[in-house]
């Protein structure tokens, strides 16, 4: 039975399992839409793909597109090199190839486009060159990071709390806060780059966090054999634990709206962080507990 002032968190537990849903559904139906349209799922910065990335903002009368850019740099003798527009008016220009003096290249872009079009003022905001050889190996070892920090999630937890249900419960958590991050990704058509990884292990750290310090009160709950069926006590444990979570929520969230006032990157990661921690709060209670609950069959045990 709930105290007064405990909020039932359990009570509409069905409606947000089908919100769970939508998002699975959103992943798999963006997934299956990039890749129709354009042959591939995600979109990798140079720093996996390898070569030369410009971003440039334009000043002046006439709106100047990526496809306008990319037909300049064909007439200039810049052969291959693809464009991306950008809401607010800036192009992305990636020419394939690594150039040793990326910065020389920039402004070779800016000279022909300003060149071509007349009363535009071109501003460079931002260049990378990355091998190919070094792109492929980033590419690797991200996704072998990805990979390894579950595996090593996974055993913190098993060990932590010597049982396969805690354990599986945080390790689902975990892969529903990931698909999270890569519907954003996927919806919003952003690349997959440094700081996107940056932010997917940032808030695998957070969302573990806050699964441990509520699997940590449902164990002692658990252990000391108070009365009560497994869920009203699962639910008495988000309860003692959620001024924790809020407060710790809205530290970090403070912190990071900080960067929405920076660079573009800075605002895409944010957005990024943003929304883990959001899930990564949601999950601990509505993904993680409830999976822990159903392979603990009702036991009031640490054990599976």
């Amino acid at each position: 039975m709930l105290k007064a002032g405990n909020i039932d968190f359990f009570k509409y537990r069905f409606l947000f399992f089908g919100v769970s849903f939508l998002l699975m559904m959103a992943f798999v139906g963006g997934a299956v839409y990039r890749y129709k349209t354009r042959g591939s799922v995600f979109t990798y910065s140079v720093d996996f793909t390898g070569g030369t990335e410009v971003r440039l903002s334009f000043s002046g009368a006439e709106k100047i597109s990526g496809e306008r850019v990319e037909q300049i740099l064909a007439k200039n003798g810049i052969d291959g090199a693809t464009t991306r527009d950008f809401a607010n008016g800036e192009v992305l220009v990636r020419v394939r190839g690594f150039e040793n003096d990326s910065r020389g290249l920039s402004q070779r872009i800016q000279e022909y486009v300003e060149a071509e079009v007349s009363g535009t003022k071109v501003s460079i905001l931002q260049t990378d060159s990355v091998g190919a050889a070094v792109g492929d190996e980033l590419r690797h070892n991200s996704t072998k990071a990805v990979i390894l920090v579950l595996l090593i999630m996974l055993l913190y937890i098993a060990l932590r709390f010597w049982s396969f249900s805690f354990a599986m419960g945080a390790i689902v958590a975990l892969f529903h806060d990931v698909i999270a991050i890569l519907t954003l990704v996927i919806w919003l058509d952003l690349e997959i780059s440094l700081n996107i990884i940056a932010a997917i292990l940032f808030i695998l750290g957070y969302s573990i966090n806050d699964t441990i310090v509520v699997f940590s009160r449902i164990r002692e709950h658990f252990s000391s054999h108070e009365k009560g069926n497994a869920l009203a006590i699962a639910n008495k444990s988000i309860n003692e634990t959620l001024r924790r979570t809020i407060l710790t929520s809205v530290a970090t969230a403070l912190t990071v709206v900080a960067l929405l006032f920076g660079a573009g990157v800075l605002r895409l990661l944010a957005m990024a962080l943003l929304m883990g921690i959001v899930f990564g709060t949601y999950s601990s209670i509505y993904i993680a507990t409830p999976t822990m609950l159903l392979l603990n069959r009702g036991k009031k045990s640490t054990g599976s």
